[in-house]
């Protein structure tokens, strides 16, 4: 059985990819999109599941959210070519810090 934290990891990789397949999906016009989509987000939310068994579903929650909104806004910005600005850098510092704070709890 995998540890409770590669199912987080994998909750949140799925997330990454469901949300990156939502946005290639052109409002769900396109169908493998649409399809990346469904399945990613189906297996995020079960390896969340299994990954609060053993984990508190504050501090795997916070985890989940803030690292996978960290991740897309990188995204958003490396693929497809949202601005970058100092204000959004600091915002997700914030988002790290807080999580790490989390985490530290």
């Amino acid at each position: 059985m995998l540890n409770r934290w590669l199912y987080l990891i994998l909750a949140i990789v799925l997330e990454v990819i469901g949300t990156t397949a939502m946005k290639l999906s052109d409002g769900l016009t396109r169908l493998g999109p649409t399809v990346a989509m469904a399945l990613c987000y189906a297996g995020a939310f079960v390896a969340m599941a299994i990954a609060i068994k053993r984990i508190d579903v504050s501090v795997a929650y916070a985890i989940w959210a803030g690292v996978g909104t960290a991740l897309i806004a990188v995204i958003g910005m490396a693929v497809f070519d949202e601005p970058l600005t100092w204000f959004k850098l600091v915002c997700l510092a914030l988002i790290i810090a807080g999580v790490v704070g989390l985490e530290l709890a």
